[in-house]
């Protein structure tokens, strides 16, 4: 990833860069204390008190050296460089790039509403074993958004006044109609 931001010299500054700052030394330091019962954690309050000083550096191979740290390894020669644990690595991407944080934040986001629907379907069940579904895909949606929300309403009135029991679930690329 730090390659992606310039040469590979340029790359060993930047995760120097990241290493060095207080909230990365505050999340490497709490992923060690819960997955590698070998941390030091004294030698971690030595990091944490110099951090954000002009005058301190740290490079990842003193880090893994001084706190006999797991999550960060660092391989020299012809195939070397600097690896990290998946957990890590996503903080490191979203510290470098804006972009990369916005995806996680957009991927986390349907991931639980993606859950959340499931859930929704999973207590449902066994209310839905003589239901019907209705699912309307809102072809140019963000066109017709005006019209998705009359069509929405459209329902709800007409199956409220039936006394019909009914949930809708929708978002922005389909909509459920589920009558009970």
């Amino acid at each position: 990833m730090a390659n992606a931001k310039g040469n590979e010299v340029r790359a060993a500054d930047v995760i120097k860069n990241w290493i060095r700052t207080r909230t990365t030394l505050e999340f490497l330091g709490t992923w060690e204390r819960i997955y590698n019962p070998d941390f030091k954690v004294v030698e971690f309050d030595h990091f944490r008190m110099q951090a954000g000083l002009p005058s301190f550096v740290l490079s990842p191979g003193q880090w893994i050296e001084k706190t006999d740290a797991k999550g960060i390894i660092v391989k020299l020669g012809k195939y070397g460089g600097t690896y990290a644990h998946k957990d890590i690595a996503f903080e490191f991407g979203a510290a470098i790039s804006a972009v990369f944080r916005l995806f996680l934040i957009k991927e986390f986001q349907r991931l639980k509403q993606k859950q959340t629907f499931t859930q929704f379907l999973n207590s449902k069940k066994q209310d839905t074993k003589n239901s019907f579904w209705m699912i309307i895909p809102p072809i140019g949606f963000s066109q017709h958004c005006r019209k998705f929300t009359i069509l929405v309403e459209s329902y709800q009135k007409i199956f409220r006044y039936l006394n019909i029991k009914f949930y809708i679930l929708a978002n922005q690329y389909l909509f459920f109609l589920i009558i009970i």
